[in-house]
């Protein structure tokens, strides 16, 4: 699959590339007199195997207080603990031969107004010689709710998904439900979305058709929301409450979040893979 895998990465390049120009062009047109924030890219490697990417973050912006868009195009050997959660997933062969290839792009934006919603979005390949899939999704993470904005996120969603398969869309929904919920909290990351692994339907160009489809839609689903409440005014209630939300995604993406235990595994930069940390915080 030397050929896809190929098509794949540069592909997630390319979103990256367009989504990073897209926010500092939302930057030029932020509120305030403080200067643009512009993207810090800085490559990286694995310290284990081969491969590496893209760093590129933004910090202390108009419009975003940081926001991370990597990509990355890593191969190897997975580690035991690696082999043994594939293993655990039905992926084929991974104890005769553990070799990798993956390649993706994932986001995370968190915002200086409260009202502006945080965001995570991310699309993935990955091949093992038995094996390849795609996943991804994208949910929204707002501190202070707006019922349109949510309606307007899920909306874009269903559209990216639809023409592909009418079930898509509500079995995707209810996996982001289910994946994104804090159990320790007894409450949902944020609003939600979609969120998907493991796709392989063996047809190879229609997966790519699609997960293109879902990276294409982040950015209609998402900038509309961030360009509405850049400049709403805020109190230092709304702020202290988006302190506290951040708190809660500090607390699944360091518990739960299976992208982040893989990354650390794997051996890849540890400030690529925490980019999504929010720069601060509070617990209450």
């Amino acid at each position: 699959m030397d050929n896809q895998r190929r098509q794949a990465a540069a592909w997630f390049r390319e979103l990256r590339d367009r989504i990073t120009f897209a926010f500092e062009a939302l930057e030029d047109r932020g509120p305030g007199d403080a200067p643009e924030g512009r993207f810090v890219v800085t490559p990286t490697e694995r310290a284990n195997d081969g491969g590496g990417g893209l760093m590129s973050v933004m910090r202390d912006g108009r419009v975003f207080e940081k926001v991370g868009v990597n990509w990355s195009e890593v191969h190897g050997t997975l580690s035991p603990a690696a082999q043994k959660s594939m293993a655990a997933r039905g992926v084929p062969g991974i104890a005769d031969d553990p070799r990798f290839w993956a390649s993706g792009i994932s986001l995370v934006a968190h915002m200086q107004n409260p009202h502006a919603p945080a965001v995570h979005m991310n699309t993935r390949m990955f091949w093992t010689p038995g094996a390849w899939w795609f996943g991804g999704g994208a949910d929204l993470n707002p501190c202070i709710e707006y019922a349109d904005d949510t309606a307007h996120f899920h909306a874009t969603m269903r559209a990216a998904c639809d023409p592909f398969d009418p079930e898509y869309y509500p079995r995707f929904k209810t996996w982001a439900d289910e994946y994104f919920f804090i159990p320790h909290r007894g409450r949902a990351r944020g609003v939600g979305g979609i969120f998907y692994d493991d796709l392989n339907t063996q047809d190879w160009d229609a997966d790519f058709a699609f997960t293109r489809s879902v990276g294409e839609a982040f950015l209609p689903a998402f900038l509309p929301l961030a360009d509405a409440h850049m400049a709403q005014p805020f109190t230092n209630e709304d702020k202290d409450q988006q302190l506290i939300h951040r708190g809660l995604y500090a607390e699944y993406n360091l518990v739960y979040d299976r992208g982040t235990k893989f990354g650390l595994e794997t051996g890849h930069n540890a400030d690529a893979v925490l980019m999504s940390l929010p720069p601060m915080a509070k617990w209450v």
